[in-house]
């Protein structure tokens, strides 16, 4: 079952939206089966996203929209219900994801929303900051971007724990990076999916045993121990 609505009540509260586009178009994360969640029937996406931001209660004034790709993913005419959905309610910060390669979409996204009164946070998957662990094990195709230029796009960023080869210092270092550079970090264990990514037990052992501890209360991290503790996806996807 994919839960599609969903509100965060405690850290950074805001109401959150899984919507479905035209799909990645990277697709060669290798521990990422998340863009499976997508149709280019813009037309059934369109009613399936239209049903679910009627959902949507402004309680919070923040609404974080998520997709399997990045926001320029979606239909023109979900983006338009978007905007008016945050019109209705008095929504006015509105969370984003983006995909590296599609960052040069995010300065007209940013206006189109600005000229609403809408500020837009954006949301990118690191997993990492070690590039070479980045692109060479995981493939996200981030081009080994530091994270100072990621940064220059993103205000927020997602880390991946849970795999072979990761340690206590490496995940520790990752989150201070994220920390130092970033406005938030959300943190995600490995699942089982579809790929050939496997989550390593004694690594997550480690995290939880040496790193959640040190920043589950921290305000600006937010860890998902399950895939859907924000109380939407399903099937297994990691992002």
């Amino acid at each position: 079952m994919m839960e599609r609505y969903s509100m965060i009540t405690e850290k950074n509260p805001r109401e959150i939206l899984l919507l479905r586009g035209s799909g990645c178009k990277w697709r060669r994360c290798s521990f990422c089966d998340y863009h499976l969640d997508f149709s280019k029937d813009e037309e059934a996406n369109f009613r399936l996203n239209e049903a679910e931001l009627a959902k949507v209660s402004g309680r919070f004034g923040a609404l974080e929209v998520i997709n399997s790709g990045s926001f320029c993913d979606l239909d023109e005419k979900t983006v338009n219900r978007i905007l008016s959905v945050c019109g209705e309610k008095k929504i006015r910060r509105i969370h984003i994801e983006c995909h590296w390669r599609d960052r040069d979409t995010l300065a007209a996204i940013r206006q189109r929303f600005r000229e609403e009164g809408i500020e837009v946070i954006v949301k990118m998957g690191v997993e990492t900051f070690d590039a070479a662990f980045r692109e060479e094990v995981l493939r996200k195709g981030m081009e080994y971007a530091l994270p100072e230029e990621i940064a220059r796009y993103a205000q927020e960023v997602c880390l991946l724990f849970g795999i072979s080869g990761q340690t206590a210092d490496s995940m520790k270092k990752d989150v201070e990076t994220g920390l130092r550079y970033f406005n938030r970090v959300c943190i995600n264990l490995m699942t089982e999916n579809t790929t050939l990514v496997s989550p390593d037990p004694e690594v997550i052992r480690i995290f939880l045993r040496d790193v959640y501890p040190v920043y589950k209360d921290e305000e600006r991290v937010d860890i998902l121990l399950e895939n859907t503790d924000f109380g939407v996806g399903g099937n297994g996807t990691n992002e």
